[in-house]
C-alpha cells in the first residue's frame, strides 16, 4: 500500500515537472485551465514554421560574435577587430529589430500567448537586449577609438541579456509549447 503511495506521488510530481502550473488543463483553478486552453500556434508563419524562431538565431549568433571581436582586439589590439565589430554589431540590432516585429505581432495577435507571463517576460528582456545592442551599434559608429573598455562592457552586457532573453524564449517553447506545431497522432 505504501508502495503504490510513492508511486502515484512520484507519478505526481513527474507529471507537475513536465507541465507547469500555468499551462496544465487539469488545474483547480479555471482561470489557470482557461489559460492553458488558448491556442499557442504561431500567426506569423511559413508553412507552420514561426517566423521569428527562424529570425531570432541571427542577431544571437551576431550578439556573441561582437563579444569575441572585441575579445580579439583587446587581445591583439589590431583595428581590424574594431571595422568587424561595427558591422557585426550593427547586424546584431538590425536583425534583432526585424525579430523583434515578428515576436511583436506574435505577442499581440495569438491569445493563448498573449496571456502568459512568460511571454511578456521574454518580451520585456528581449526589448532590453535590442536596446543594448543598438547603443553597442552606435557607440562604436560615433566612438571606435573608445571600444576598450565601452564596447567590450556593452558587447559583454548584450551577450548576458541575450542569454536572459533567449532562455525566456526557450521556456516559452519547451514549457508552453508556443509555435509548436503537434501532430494530432500523437
Amino acid at each position: 500500500m505504501a508502495e503504490r503511495e510513492a508511486q502515484r506521488e512520484q507519478e505526481e510530481e513527474i507529471r507537475s515537472e513536465e507541465s507547469p502550473a500555468e499551462a496544465r488543463p487539469d488545474h483547480p483553478n479555471p482561470g489557470i485551465r482557461a489559460i492553458a486552453e488558448k491556442d499557442v500556434g504561431s500567426a506569423i508563419a511559413v508553412a507552420g514554421h514561426p517566423i521569428h524562431a527562424m529570425m531570432v538565431h541571427f542577431p544571437i549568433a551576431l550578439v556573441i560574435s561582437t563579444f569575441g571581436v572585441d575579445l580579439l582586439y583587446w587581445w591583439s589590439g589590431d583595428p581590424f577587430w574594431v571595422r568587424v565589430g561595427i558591422y557585426s554589431s550593427g547586424f546584431a540590432f538590425l536583425f534583432g529589430v526585424l525579430a523583434a516585429l515578428a515576436g511583436t505581432a506574435e505577442l499581440l495577435l495569438v491569445p493563448g500567448i498573449r496571456v502568459r507571463v512568460a511571454s511578456w517576460n521574454h518580451a520585456v528582456a528581449a526589448m532590453v537586449l535590442v536596446s543594448i545592442a543598438g547603443a553597442n551599434w552606435g557607440f562604436r559608429v560615433y566612438h571606435p577609438e573608445d571600444i576598450l573598455p565601452h564596447g567590450l562592457l556593452l558587447s559583454f552586457l548584450a551577450s548576458v541579456a541575450t542569454a536572459f532573453a533567449g532562455w525566456h524564449g526557450g521556456k516559452l517553447v519547451l514549457d508552453h509549447g508556443v509555435g509548436l506545431l503537434i501532430s494530432t497522432k500523437q
